[in-house]
């Protein structure tokens, strides 16, 4: 049995943007420190950060705005400007003075002989580095043409970018871009790692992400209510060793169904990652057209076009859709594997075009261990709404997903999201070659192995995530991102599966 080890450690907790105002002055009275305090190590933890990212950088761009995503870049130029560095430091409303402790911020830099100016292209072509104090975590509408001009000029200009907290202009909470985003190379988030920085868009724009508690962590979890949790893969324990005493029957009968005529390769890479992921016997049913292709190469396979029955009863976990396709081959296989499984539990992987399938027929099936795996497009015909509504907050499409079927739902792409309806997860690993043909099926073989393994559906689903886009990361390391194919994740799955 696959045990857990979740830590209770604050970068593995995801909390809202409104969450993190609402608790962060408590946790500061709770810890005896000030809220200026907090401004001031922010600023001094974004400094740092710029030197790690760009050490021999004379020139700092430090842009700021009105509220205390500001006065954190006050602070940084500070430490910019007591380093030795030259600090450019450009407002959107130059003149305006700052209330609070912004404003104390913005007095001292003034007070160290710092000067405040309107942005322009020319300081922008004198930096070396951009700091974006811009727009915080506050914003939850489009932004202001103001401040989407001085954005748009930065991202063309290819500076590298230290972001505060967010992105300026991006929804923390979804990771949506409100009009216009910075494209980051860091972002430095504090207090409680927001949702919208580790998945979809919003984890592209936010680079690489970088958290500091500000030394007030241990009292903000006491007080807050984490929204998500993110899953790395050193958060598991690992698969426990075999028994002397055991047989192939002991790790599952895994039946794989899809591959249409033509589509042959996609259960292929399903039921052979299924192997390589421990299943002791996996047989596949197919098109009869695809026999010979399913099989080549692979004789530990064992495949099928007749008999869906038997192999059903024979089956202890099902993974259908890929390659399934949408004719009437499909459908009945679809229609005929649901009723089975509906009246005859087992767990039950869905990905591909069974979720196309499933779309139409919402209300039919109610399975009780469901795993379903849709990429923003199949979630978008499973909720009936568009490719970029689902994007828009993908932790919410996620979840609605997971409702409207009784399932643990997996949101494929950057950060997949996953979802049982009351709990949700964030995977960490994972990167741009792994959007190639194949992936999403390997995960479905997956899944399927340490359910047939029978692992609970959570810990299957989280673990299995995991390690397949972990091995994404090995691949890509080995490799390079360029060329990856799905087969090319086989070796160090199993590798993975034996740690």
């Amino acid at each position: 049995m696959l045990d857990t080890q979740l830590l209770d450690s604050l970068p593995y907790k995801l909390y809202r943007a409104d969450q993190v105002r609402e608790n962060e002055q408590a946790a500061a009275e709770q810890t005896g420190v000030e809220m200026f305090t907090l401004m001031q190590r922010a600023g001094k933890a974004v400094f740092q950060q710029c030197q790690l990212l760009m050490p021999n950088t004379d020139v700092f761009l430090v842009m700021v705005g009105q509220g205390n995503n500001a006065g954190d870049g006050y602070i940084a130029a500070l430490h910019a400007k007591e380093a030795g560095k030259q600090v450019i430091l450009c407002a959107v409303e130059p003149h305006r003075i700052l209330q609070g402790d912004a404003g104390t911020a913005q007095q001292r830099w003034l007070d160290a002989g710092g000067k405040i100016e309107a942005f322009s292209q020319a300081q922008l072509d004198k930096c070396e580095l951009v700091v974006d104090a811009l727009l915080g975590t506050g914003i939850n509408s489009y932004i202001r043409n103001e401040f989407a001009d001085i954005i748009d000029t930065v991202n063309q200009s290819g500076k590298p970018v230290v972001s505060i907290d967010v992105p300026s202009g991006l929804d923390a909470n979804t990771g949506q871009s409100l009009g216009r985003c910075i494209e980051a190379a860091v972002t430095v988030t504090f207090v409680g790692i927001k949702p919208g920085l580790t998945t979809g868009a919003g984890k592209q724009s936010c680079g690489r992400l970088i958290f500091e508690d500000l030394g007030i962590g241990k009292a903000f979890v006491e007080l807050a209510r984490s929204s998500a949790t993110l899953l790395t893969i050193e958060q598991f324990k690992g698969m426990a060793p075999r028994d002397v005493h055991s047989h192939k029957g002991t790790y599952g009968r895994l039946l794989c169904i899809g591959g249409n005529r033509g589509t042959a390769g996609a259960i292929r890479l399903a039921s052979e990652a299924a192997l390589r992921c421990g299943t002791g016997l996996v047989k596949v049913y197919c098109h009869e057209a695809s026999m010979v292709q399913v099989s080549a190469g692979r004789p530990e396979l064992m495949v099928s076009h007749e008999n869906l029955q038997d192999a059903l009863d024979w089956a202890s976990c099902v993974v259908i859709g890929p390659g399934l396709g949408l004719d009437e081959w499909a459908k009945t296989a679809f229609e005929f594997a649901m009723k089975h499984c509906q009246t005859h539990p087992k767990p039950m992987v869905i990905d591909a075009d069974a979720l196309n399938l499933l779309s139409k027929h919402a209300l039919s099936y109610s399975i009780t261990d469901c795993v379903i795996t849709p990429h923003a497009g199949e979630a978008s015909r499973l909720l009936n709404m568009s490719v970029d509504e689902v994007e828009a907050d993908r932790f919410n499409s996620t979840k609605q997903c997971a409702q409207r079927f009784h399932a643990t739902c997996v949101l494929k792409g950057a950060g997949s999201i996953i979802d049982n309806e009351t709990q949700t997860w964030v995977c960490q690993h994972g990167n741009p070659g792994m959007a190639t043909a194949g992936m999403g099926d390997v995960l479905s073989g997956i899944l399927g192995s340490l359910l047939a393994q029978g692992l609970s559906k959570d810990i299957a689903t989280k673990y299995g995530v995991s390690i397949h886009a972990k091995a994404g990361d090995e691949v890509a390391g080995k490799f390079g991102q360029r060329g990856m194919l799905a087969s090319d994740l086989f070796e160090s799955l199993r590798a993975l599966v034996n740690q």
